[in-house]
C-alpha cells in the first residue's frame, strides 16, 4: 500500500502514470505477486491520514509505504504535530502487520534551515525509534540541476520523474519483497 499524498496520487498526471502504477509495472514484469494499492490524496496531511487510517487498515496491508507530511511542512504546521500524526500512522499500521517503510520528504530552503532541518529530522528520528525501512528522500532521484524531472510547479514529478521515483522506491522495497 502506498499511503500519501499528491506525490502518490500522481497530481497534474494522466492516469496510469503515478510512481505507485509505474511500481505495480515493475512488480509484474519482475514477477514479484504483490499487488500495488495507492492511498495517495493530493493535498493530504498527516492530520488527514490519521482520519483515514481505519479504511487503510480494513485492508491489511502486509507492506505500507508512508509518504505523508510534505503538506504540513508546506503550509508551516507545527513540527510536533507532524511528528505525533506520523507516528500514529505507524504504530497503527505495524499494530494491524504491515511493515512500514517511511518516505522522507524535505522542503524548499526557503522555509529557513531551522525549520527544514528539524523537519527533515522527524522521519530520520521515526525511523530509527520504530526500526523502519527508510528513504530518506523520495524524491532524491529527480532532483537535478535542470529540473527535468519535475512539473512546473517544482514539486511533483513528471510521467519520466514518477518512472525514476519508482525505480527509487523499488531498491528501496526489494529486500524486503521477499520475506
Amino acid at each position: 500500500m502506498v499511503f500519501g499524498d499528491s506525490l502518490s496520487a500522481g497530481f497534474g498526471l494522466e492516469t496510469g502514470q503515478s510512481f505507485p502504477d509505474d511500481l505495480q509495472k515493475r512488480l509484474d514484469a519482475e514477477h514479484y505477486r504483490w499487488r500495488v494499492i495507492n492511498l495517495g490524496i493530493s493535498g493530504d496531511t498527516t492530520e488527514g491520514g490519521v482520519a483515514r487510517m481505519d479504511s487503510a487498515t480494513e485492508l491489511k496491508p502486509a507492506i505500507v509505504l508512508l509518504e505523508l507530511g510534505g503538506n504540513d511542512g508546506l503550509r508551516g504546521l507545527p513540527l510536533t504535530v507532524t511528528r505525533k500524526n506520523l507516528e500514529t500512522m505507524i504504530t497503527t499500521f505495524q499494530g494491524a502487520g504491515a511493515k512500514v517503510v517511511l518516505a522522507g520528504i524535505t522542503l524548499p530552503p526557503n522555509y529557513g534551515p531551522d525549520y527544514v532541518k528539524k523537519f527533515d529530522q522527524i522521519y530520520s528520528d521515526l525511523a530509527h525509534e520504530h526500526h523502519l525501512t527508510f528513504l530518506p528522500f523520495l524524491l532524491v532521484d529527480i532532483i537535478t540541476k535542470d529540473l527535468h524531472y519535475l512539473q512546473r510547479d517544482g514539486i511533483h514529478p513528471t510521467a519520466e520523474g514518477a518512472e525514476i521515483v519508482s525505480g527509487t522506491v523499488f531498491r528501496t522495497l526489494k529486500p524486503i519483497l521477499v520475506e
